[in-house]
């Protein structure tokens, strides 16, 4: 059974009052809190295992060894992974998708392009343009209709032999549409040889992932998402496609053997992990799943969206409130504002007032602001441990910022 205010309890934090009121956290696509469990396990490494991995012979340093490549078969089997070392430990997803754009810029020349879509956060931006500056490929961008959805024909015509990257997130962090990625993954097998990369910072904290039957060559994700903490993630890759590219950052732990007259690589995943690692965030992300799969995935999912259909019903009640990519399948976010009463920031701080915490802005998605003509939205965005009180509270602030600016 799920009970949800067992599962509140495990959260300390949503105790507390914001401005003398209960706080109402509905900024989980931002950074989701942590559970007490989770939190117990990184301070349990602090506090009896601090030592450095993979270097030393003494205990401390075998049991941190330990319990971290304990956390990396959890992730292997949370994503279904083939293998361990094909899961490599990250700061987030930003790093992961500026890794990969660089360990592939000996892969493309002159007049290749790469396809992202409009929907694309600008980590998912701004290192393809980075690659196309360093190679002088040329990037090109699925555009959207007026329900944010993508218009895959656009795909269909972009896609060549030119084509060496497609890289689209499963799901629009300023939104919350959830993309056809196995069309699109299925349409680029059938008409390229591209590198084709996945962002899941927003699908892998609410539904199930499999990456071997999604069949991409690379999936990234942060773990502070998905009640992890922060500076916390993970790259995905396939072995074959790993193990032939170069590595993304020089130093210890990624080498074989290193002298002045040259230097050979570790084998996987170390290839890709320089330097001391954040060794009690990657443990307490082991946690992190432990705690998820306590839950189940299912429930998970069945209540958010539960949340985003009540949200969705609630707040289009009232008058002049625009909900953008309503008609789209989402999930976990709704993304709105209230027309004729200025910037969305307007809103936000009048919910802060009465403990409510959302995020506004353009949620590093200028693109799709553009598109839409706005500055920025009201994004009120779930986690399993969001109620139906909770969102009536933020439907009777919302109701108030309108009486307040209009």
């Amino acid at each position: 059974m799920f009970d949800i205010q067992e599962i509140r309890s495990q959260f300390t934090i949503l105790n507390q009052q914001v401005n003398g009121k209960p706080l109402v956290y509905l900024d989980n696509a931002a950074t989701s809190q942590k559970p007490n469990s989770v939190l117990e396990v990184w301070n349990k490494y602090y506090t009896e295992l601090n030592a450095n991995v993979h270097r030393g012979i003494h205990t401390l340093s075998q049991l941190a060894t330990e319990e971290m490549e304990l956390s990396r078969r959890k992730v292997q089997k949370f994503i279904n992974a083939k293998h361990d070392f094909e899961v490599i430990f990250t700061k987030g997803t930003t790093e992961g998708l500026n890794l990969i754009a660089y360990i592939l810029t000996q892969k493309l020349k002159k007049d290749d392009e790469i396809i992202i879509s409009y929907l694309e956060h600008h980590s998912n931006i701004v290192p393809w343009q980075l690659l196309c500056e360093r190679t002088g490929a040329k990037l090109r961008v699925i555009p959207i209709d007026e329900n944010g959805i993508l218009q895959l024909d656009y795909l269909d015509q972009y896609l060549s032999e030119k084509t060496k990257v497609v890289s689209v997130n499963q799901v629009s962090n300023a939104l919350g549409i959830v993309n056809p990625i196995e069309e699109i993954i299925a349409k680029t097998r059938k008409n390229s040889d591209a590198y084709i990369i996945i962002d899941g910072a927003q699908s892998a904290p609410h539904f199930t992932i499999d990456v071997q039957k999604m069949d991409c060559d690379f999936f990234v994700f942060s773990g502070h998402k998905m009640y992890a903490p922060m500076g916390t993630g993970i790259l995905y890759g396939k072995q074959e496609i790993l193990e032939d590219l170069p590595p993304f950052h020089g130093g210890g732990e990624m080498i074989a053997t290193c002298s002045f007259d040259g230097t050979t690589y570790a084998g996987l995943p170390f290839k890709y992990e320089a330097g001391t690692p954040n060794v009690g965030g990657n443990i307490a992300l082991g946690a992190a799943i432990d705690f998820i799969e306590k839950v189940g995935q299912s429930t998970i999912q069945n209540h958010e969206n539960a949340l985003l259909e009540y949200a969705q019903r609630q707040l289009l009640e009232i008058e002049n409130l625009k909900v953008y990519g309503e008609k789209a399948n989402r999930t976990g976010v709704v993304s709105f504002n209230l027309e004729g009463t200025g910037i969305s920031s307007d809103v936000g701080m009048i919910l802060d007032k009465m403990g409510i915490a959302v995020r506004t802005g353009h949620h590093c998605t200028q693109p799709i602001m553009d598109f839409f003509n706005i500055a920025g939205t009201v994004r009120a965005s779930f986690a399993i441990y969001n109620t139906f009180q909770e969102i009536d509270s933020l439907v009777e602030g919302v109701k108030k910022a309108q009486r307040m600016l209009s």
